[in-house]
């Protein structure tokens, strides 16, 4: 039998996943062809943001490696408005364009939507909210664990 830890990291995943194919599944609904649904998340994380590259990843607003790449098809798209920065010109930053912004309200309403229908599903707030603190706490051991299997020494996390 499985440990509760592990089937909780497969849950996670599937979840994200699922998560995914559900905002893929709006885009399509809503006859959007030109951004997928992880370029979509990312659009959404930034919000009214004024943002680099690299503060998307800082901030979580993205795991993948290829970041970068999806920022650029945004912005041939005309999700993103991307600028040298005035204080560093090496520095780009992005923020939504007009059609980002649309977008990104888009994406809040099926948010909104699913949130309506967590009541009908049994899934309360607090339930939700107690998750998410279990869910901290699991991250937090994860990434005091992570200096340890990295050759440093054990965490107390």
């Amino acid at each position: 039998m499985q440990h509760p830890y592990y089937q909780s990291i497969l849950l996670i995943e599937r979840l994200h996943r699922q998560f995914l194919e559900l905002v893929k599944a709006e885009l399509e609904r809503r006859g959007i062809h030109d951004i997928n649904n992880v370029q979509s998340l990312i659009l959404y994380n930034i919000s009214n943001d004024d943002l680099t590259v690299g503060e998307l990843t800082a901030r979580g607003y993205y795991l993948g490696s290829n970041v970068s790449y999806n920022v650029k098809k945004m912005v041939e798209n005309g999700y993103l408005v991307q600028e040298r920065s005035l204080h560093d010109r090496r520095s780009v930053r992005v923020r939504l364009s007009e059609k980002g912004l649309a977008l990104r309200d888009k994406l809040r309403e099926m948010f909104e939507r699913q949130v309506e229908g967590l009541n009908s599903a049994n899934i309360s707030e607090t339930s939700i909210t107690e998750l998410n603190r279990s869910l901290i706490d699991m991250e937090r051991y994860l990434v005091g664990r992570l200096g340890y299997a990295i050759g440093g020494a054990p965490s107390a996390a």
